[in-house]
């Protein structure tokens, strides 16, 4: 969800371009793209590989959660070697070992998962030329139908913390979009699209290409990273309405290539990762306005021996450390976050034990680490030390096609 100056290709987003190169998928194969249903009781055509799928469990308690948990997984379903659908798991929540259990069909490419605060609905994007956004009721896996995004290649999605809007990033067209949510947590037709047509694209860039759409820690703001204007865009949400009133503009350097934006739990600090000069800033969030102010580039913890792309960034819930996933350099970065959340100071780097990890995620409990090697097809599971943040290798990584988002419950 992709890197550098290389325009998107016909049928392609450029992050599946990236993300191709000398990997296991290297040769990718385009379908003619699929229309979305235009009503949520159209749904596609559902299945499972396995007899037995995970069930749906509910949120761990606080502390420490074990035995099984939920675990679903990302991928391409028009690449070779890709996934067929949405990859079905189990982890153990104390060793942190995956088990299989089959797929999901009848959703194409989606290639990032979130799901709804109350837990019993998982929503895919569709990462196609006719990008859309799918709903899955848990409880039975049943497809509750698809909505066009208005847009080309969407490769994010989240879930305003009311449970009533779904915000999603279309990466091709550069622009992003707002979906409400009803009882059921089915789709209904969109209530916004806002395209990034300022400022012009930054250099080696052929457009906008927003890559990630969040809500702020208060609720009222949402922010769109986009990497092809070196721009975070801030909106103001109508929580009533579903609509967006655009009241501020971040700027990176020129050629950052800004992708991934994660708050501190405090609400007045977040960490941007820019893929495409490989570097992290700490930004400074005003919550009365929703200015967002870039400091300066750091470091993203690569040697330097190989090309790096910084894919997601995220805290621990308690504020006290933050992890980069490095793509190229095949590594975690590992930050002690300082000042309350205005520095981070780079402690480390370990192996992800895969090849080009895309996305990274904690298990709700904060003890596990998972992160998705999209070329190496695996997902690796890492123990988080409580005091440290230190990372551990929690056995060898799971199989799994293309793996692209891992998304544990």
């Amino acid at each position: 969800m992709t890197s550098g100056a290389e325009a998107s290709r016909e049928g392609w987003s450029r992050r599946r371009f990236i993300g191709a190169l000398g990997g296991t998928a290297a040769v990718i194969a385009v379908p003619a793209p699929a229309s979305a249903p235009a009503d949520p009781g159209t749904t596609p055509t559902t299945g499972s590989t396995a007899a037995k799928a995970p069930a749906p469990a509910a949120p761990p308690a606080a502390g420490k959660a074990s035995g099984p948990r939920p675990l679903y997984l990302g991928t391409y379903t028009s690449v070779d070697g890709g996934g067929t659908g949405i990859g079905l798991a189990t982890y153990d929540a104390s060793t942190g070992k995956i088990t299989g259990a089959g797929t999901l069909t009848g959703v194409a490419d989606p290639s990032y998962l979130t799901v709804h605060p109350d837990g019993r609905t998982l929503y895919a994007v569709d990462e196609q030329t006719a990008g859309a956004v799918t709903a899955v009721r848990l409880a039975d896996r049943k497809v509750l139908g698809a909505r066009s995004t208005g847009g080309a290649g969407p490769c994010h999605l989240s879930v305003h913390p009311t449970g009533r809007w779904l915000l999603s990033a279309n990466y091709t067209s550069g622009s992003v979009a707002v979906h409400p949510i009803d009882s059921s947590g089915a789709l209904g037709e969109r209530t916004a699209l806002a395209k990034h047509s300022s400022p012009q694209p930054g250099p080696g860039q052929d457009g906008p290409h927003a890559h990630q759409f969040v809500t702020a820690p208060d609720g009222g703001h949402v922010l769109a990273v986009d990497l092809g204007t070196d721009t975070v865009y801030t909106y103001r949400l109508d929580t009533t309405k579903g609509t967006l009133a655009e009241v501020s503009q971040a700027h990176t350097r020129a050629g950052a290539g800004p992708r991934s934006l994660t708050f501190h739990p405090g609400g007045r600090y977040a960490y941007l990762a820019n893929e495409v000069d490989d570097t992290i800033a700490v930004c400074a969030y005003d919550p009365g306005t929703g200015a967002l102010s870039i400091g300066a580039p750091q470091s993203s913890g690569g040697t330097g021996s190989t090309t790096n792309y910084p894919a997601q960034i995220l805290v621990t819930s308690n504020g006290a450390y933050a992890y980069l996933a490095n793509r190229g350099d095949n590594t975690l970065a590992r930050y002690a976050v300082e000042a309350d959340g205005a520095r981070l100071r780079l402690l480390g780097t370990v192996p992800v034990s895969g090849d080009f990890p895309r996305q990274i995620a904690l298990s709700p409990d904060g003890t596990l680490l998972f992160t998705a090697n999209q070329r190496s097809s695996t997902v690796s599971v890492f123990h988080v030390d409580d005091n440290t943040g230190q990372l551990t290798l929690a056995g060898e990584p799971f199989a799994s096609p293309v793996a692209v988002c891992a998304l544990p419950l």
